[in-house]
């Protein structure tokens, strides 16, 4: 009878460190893109870096709001509890362009000034 409560316990565990492990790593990606786009990067090093950083089936978007840059990082967490729940973990992070013309839409993906984001990963 405990058998079977320790391993549904085991699971939940192993569940939990599994999306914290993908939150940090879709932070760390959001960070690593909206720090390349301030630098002046194009939307297309920005999504390998984001692959690069959070794994190959993360998706990134980009947005341009005024004079800041957002980068949104998603994610699924892995795992058997992960590919039968639809769990999935964001993050953002926001950048101003530190070279001349990186905030330009064409810099972004086409991204409008509005804010419309555009994916550049996927």
């Amino acid at each position: 009878m405990a058998l079977p409560s320790v391993v549904f316990l085991l699971a939940l565990l192993l569940a939990g460190s599994a999306a914290g492990v993908t939150q940090l790593r879709v932070e760390e990606a959001a960070r690593g893109g909206a720090r390349a786009l301030a630098r002046g990067a194009a939307a297309g090093e920005v999504g390998g870096i984001v692959r690069q950083l959070a794994g190959e089936t993360a998706a990134a978007t980009v947005a341009l709001d005024g004079e800041w840059l957002r980068v949104t990082v998603s994610g699924r967490v892995p795992g058997a509890v992960g590919s039968l729940i639809p769990w999935t973990q964001s993050a953002s992070a926001w950048a101003r362009p530190e070279t001349a013309g990186a905030a330009q839409p064409s810099r972004v993906d086409g991204a409008s000034r509005s804010g419309r984001a555009h994916d550049v990963a996927g």
